[in-house]
């Protein structure tokens, strides 16, 4: 047994193999929401709106709510704004008619004031749930406080209510939620075009960089247009992996895109940028890079489902910024869920790592065997 180093060495690769995969699984494991921005506003100009917007403060404050970071709106053209740019995850709205609806509570017509909660579905689904649950919760309790108020002023004053004014008086604020960025059928698109293009882009990188490593070149020229062949190559196949992986997502999983082609030249871009991004660390590091951007599909994967603050700081701070597939899923939920179109911000990270990729794959040209 001694002599036979694959004994010992099955130890060490179980090691690393479970260190990894159990690695991968902390961000999700250890998610926890905090300080998710969302718009407070306030239409109301009466009183009741100033006093509900004091009370929702003053109960993120003394309950120590780490969960959601609140920020004073101004009206909801400013907040369909910051819905529409991806700054807010979602909002909680004072309709303007909210101080004379609370009035009438006292009435002999009364009439149930209404918050709205909004939620950026699109930005993210995982962050939209908690989003939902939590503000539909903070309602809950303001209800249940302004409840307990309207009933001690009553008792105080010695009123005697009727049936449909006890009714209301028990849960006197309703609430309404709002789906914006509303991400439908296609929730699970962008994971499901991810691992064909990332894998995809893998494999054609290996096989380019296999095609010239054992080649011989005789001059820095010669090496240069084989150089610029694979760059030629590489994007070619990246438009058409793009729009493989997309029809094929609409033809065995279903997906219904109001623009094929926007995802499909989206994708596209991705993949090229993927495809020249490995096949330079292959040129430069050899087979060491394969380890790299294979632990980055372990590691990506669960990060780029998570909103960055699920994500333990670690994560968050050093892991998340550097995953080139993040630009993808961005990309990918811009076009998807907020109407955006193929050129986008993401499109043009993904071009730049693209083309500093060709410029590393062009430097390494020399008159030497690979």
């Amino acid at each position: 047994m001694k002599d036979n180093k694959f004994f010992f060495a099955a130890f060490g690769a179980v090691l690393v193999l479970l260190f990894v995969f159990v690695s991968t699984a902390i961000p999700s494991a250890r998610s926890n929401p905090k300080d998710l921005p969302i718009a407070l506003v306030s239409e109301d100009q009466g009183v009741m709106g100033e006093t509900m917007v004091n009370m929702i403060q003053t109960n993120v404050k003394t309950s120590k709510n780490e969960t959601f970071k609140f920020t004073v709106v101004k009206n909801t053209d400013e907040m369909n704004e910051l819905l529409d740019k991806k700054e807010i995850y979602g909002a909680l709205v004072i309709p303007n008619d909210f101080s004379e609806k609370y009035a009438s509570l006292q009435t002999a017509a009364p009439e149930s004031p209404a918050l709205q909660v909004y939620v950026n579905q699109g930005m993210n689904t995982n962050v939209a749930t908690v989003v939902n649950q939590a503000l539909t919760a903070m309602v809950t309790q303001l209800n249940t406080n302004m409840s307990q108020q309207l009933f001690a002023a009553m008792k105080e004053k010695n009123v005697t209510l009727s049936t449909e004014q006890a009714q209301i008086f028990a849960s006197p604020i309703q609430s309404e939620v709002i789906m914006v960025n509303q991400t439908g059928d296609l929730a699970m698109a962008p994971t499901s075009l991810f691992q064909p293009i990332w894998l995809g882009s893998i494999i054609s990188a290996v096989l380019m960089w296999f095609a010239g490593r054992k080649r011989v070149f005789n001059s820095i020229g010669e090496q240069l247009k084989f150089r610029l062949l694979q760059i030629g190559v590489g994007a070619a196949l990246g438009f058409f992996t793009g729009y493989l992986a997309t029809w094929l997502s609409t033809w065995m999983l279903g997906f219904e895109y109001a623009s094929f082609n926007d995802v499909a030249l989206f994708a596209s871009i991705a993949s090229c940028g993927f495809i020249l991004l490995v096949l330079a660390a292959l040129s430069w590091i050899g087979y060491a890079a394969l380890p790299i951007f294979v632990l980055l599909m372990f590691f990506g994967l669960p990060l780029v489902q998570l909103a960055p603050e699920m994500m333990p700081a670690f994560y968050a701070d050093w892991i998340y910024p550097w995953i080139p597939m993040r630009f993808l899923f961005d990309g990918l939920k811009e076009i998807l869920f907020f109407n955006g179109a193929a050129w986008n911000g993401s499109a043009q990270i993904l071009c730049w790592i693209a083309a500093v990729s060709a410029i590393a794959i062009t430097a390494k040209a020399s008159a030497k065997t690979e």
